[in-house]
């Protein structure tokens, strides 16, 4: 019974995480804060490629706390 509320508990701080990272990458792209910017193209280039990739990892985040409850039970 432990282990079981254990391991729910785990699956799902790993996927609440992984959307709050999701969340985040989707805000800095609706904020557009290389707008903002004076450091030119290369600058808005790296913050839309951090903000992609945020989206990336966060994304797998919550698919390793999905495929994680879904394998132990």
């Amino acid at each position: 019974m432990r282990r079981k509320t254990r391991i729910r508990l785990r699956a799902l701080l790993l996927v609440a995480v992984g959307v709050f990272i999701v969340l985040t990458g989707v805000g800095t792209l609706v904020g557009m804060p290389w707008r903002y910017s004076s450091g030119g193209i290369a600058i808005a280039v790296l913050q839309i490629v951090g903000a992609a990739s945020a989206l990336g990892i966060g994304a797998g985040i919550a698919w390793l706390g999905l495929d994680d409850a879904r394998q132990k039970q």
